[in-house]
């Protein structure tokens, strides 16, 4: 079975950063794109940002220029480096791919953001 498992998440104050991490239990090159979203109470999961093989990314207007997704196919890791955040970035975060008509999730790593 498929696991990821992020890390990185915590406390920081507004403008501040933080980089998470996705470890996962299988090799990725093999995976078109992977994501991240994101979740605030009483919210829905958002999709936050996307990185494809190729190396494309995509990224929601709200953290265009503040997030930057990468993979490390060699380390089977996806990250998400998240700068000046604010008080609208706080949610759990999870790392997520689609294959074989599967969605692959991880626990979710949490993000608080102060003002």
């Amino acid at each position: 079975q498929v696991q990821l498992v992020e890390s990185g998440g915590g406390l920081v104050q507004a403008g501040g950063s933080l980089k998470l991490s996705c470890a996962t239990s299988r090799n990725i090159f093999s995976i078109n794109q992977l994501d991240w979203y994101r979740q605030a109470p009483g919210k829905q999961r958002e999709l936050v940002a996307t990185v494809t093989s190729g190396g494309s990314t995509d990224y929601v207007d709200s953290v265009k220029g503040r997030f930057t997704i990468s993979r490390d196919d060699a380390k089977n890791r996806l990250y998400l480096q998240m700068n000046s955040l604010k008080p609208a970035d706080t949610a759990v975060y999870y790392c997520h791919f689609y294959e074989h008509y599967y969605d692959y999730w991880g626990q979710g790593t949490q993000v608080t953001v102060s003002s």
